[in-house]
């Protein structure tokens, strides 16, 4: 199994390919240690927070298998038809020779996974006695009994353990029985099934250095330790958004997502991993942003069915429905009334912030904030159409140019989204004052 992974592993490095598709921001880190590992034939446990892409690299890793594979028919544990090991297998290669009926496996069913959990029993992953075969008059002591867990079905294949840490240290024993003594026993009867599996588990920090989670001899059996982390900048925040948020399509709508209203939405989450009221042990997962993302369309979606409005474009106004996709996937870290939604609030207001210092020049924000100065009052709001925004580019000196490093173009559903955008920057940077009932907002001057 190894030196087949090895084999196509060597192809696809030397090819220029990557080992699993669809992982973004590992190219300098996990990647490299992954492709050592296979080249190196290692069993490999991912060490990771949720929402790293631990499982998807683990069932990516069926793609270095080879497309097909030949098995002796019949076969529970994808019998070699050249080396069979099981006791159905044995009897019809030595029966029918060259003659033996052979099946072509195909790589995707070589793969066996299992989430542990407390109940995972030791019949689940190795197997038992079937009473029933048993009823048929066979005996106690004849393999044929046995009805094989989902690791001898995974033989030649790859078996995922996910979460590693929560299987009990009795049934640990029992998977490391297998995967380095090869016996196995089952009620008492032993048989000895020389298993060619590939090892692959994940596992939360937190739990995985907990003494006594993890069995020392099974830990040791892992040559690889990967460790696993989210991404490490924005823009690669935004590429995972961008490939793993669901576009939502309506007819007669016009979907358009700003540039920065997606960064914003990655801000977030970057905001949240370096909050100290979040719990960074348990994580905020990739899966936030995407949410996030998802449910920010929505909203915008919502609001543009409401008004008439043929396109949709979200606004800074929207982040308010955040809450909702937020609050499930980040642990505040405290228990008072209320400071939850403070905490997200604050988190909003500085990734909004932070995009705005990021995209909008300084020097265009002058003309704009002197426009105020004369007692000018802008009204904003979830329930204001989209055509209302665009009438304030004449009417409001100052405010096209402070749009144009934002070059969002004519549209109206796009200019009232850069206009709420760089009004609320100005009131966090300090340079407007707002005034806000819900959804509604108006702004003016600090004078």
């Amino acid at each position: 199994m190894k030196d087949e992974v090895r084999a196509n592993a060597i192809a696809n490095v030397a090819a220029g390919l990557p080992l699993v598709e669809g992982v973004l921001g590992y190219e300098e880190t996990v990647l490299p240690q992954l492709e050592n590992a296979l080249l190196a034939g290692h069993d490999v446990i991912f060490l990771g927070e949720r929402g790293q892409a631990k499982t998807r690299m683990i069932r990516s890793l069926t793609g270095l298998l080879d497309e097909w594979m030949p098995i002796v028919e019949g076969s529970e544990i994808n019998d070699d038809p050249y080396h069979p090991v099981s006791h159905h297998a044995r009897l019809l290669v030595a029966e029918r020779g060259d003659d033996t009926p052979i099946e072509w496996v195909h790589r995707d069913r070589r793969f066996g996974e299992k989430l542990a959990t407390p109940d995972t029993s030791i019949a689940d992953l190795i197997g038992e006695v079937d009473p029933i075969k048993v009823a048929e008059g066979r005996y106690l002591s004849d393999e044929l009994t046995i009805h094989y867990g989902l690791v001898p079905r995974t033989n030649r294949g790859i078996f995922a353990m996910n979460e590693l840490p929560d299987l009990s240290e009795r049934i640990q024993v029992g998977l490391l029985n297998v995967l380095e003594e090869r016996d196995v026993q089952i009620r008492g009867y032993k048989i000895r099934l020389p298993l060619d599996v590939m090892l692959v588990a994940s596992a939360n920090p937190e739990d995985y250095t907990n003494r006594g989670r993890i069995i020392t001899p099974l830990k040791d059996r892992f040559g690889s330790q990967i460790r696993t982390h989210y991404p490490l900048d924005v823009d690669t925040e935004m590429d995972v958004i961008e490939q793993e948020a669901r576009p939502l399509v309506a007819d007669g709508l016009a979907v358009h997502v700003p540039p920065y209203m997606t960064e914003i939405v990655a801000e977030i989450s970057q905001q949240a991993r370096r909050s100290p009221h979040v719990n960074q042990r348990s994580g905020v997962s990739v899966r936030l942003s995407v949410a996030n993302y998802e449910t920010l369309v929505a909203n915008a979606m919502r609001r543009a069915l409401r008004n008439g409005d043929p396109e949709v474009v979200p606004r800074v106004s929207d982040l308010d429905a955040l809450v909702a996709s937020t609050s499930g996937k980040v642990e505040i870290e405290t228990i008072d009334d209320g400071r939850e939604g403070q905490v997200l609030d604050r988190i909003v207001k500085a990734s909004v912030l932070e995009v705005f210092r990021s995209r909008v020049r300084p020097e265009r924000l002058g003309p704009l904030v002197h426009a105020f100065d004369d007692g000018r009052v802008v009204h904003t709001g979830e329930d204001l159409p989209a055509a209302q925004y665009s009438d304030m580019l004449g009417s409001v000196d100052g405010l096209r140019e402070a749009l144009s490093d934002l070059e969002v173009g004519e549209s109206p559903a796009a200019v009232a989204s850069a206009v709420e955008f760089v009004l609320e920057g100005l009131h966090l940077s300090k340079r407007l004052n707002k005034d806000a009932v819900g959804p509604k907002a108006t702004y003016r001057s600090r004078g």
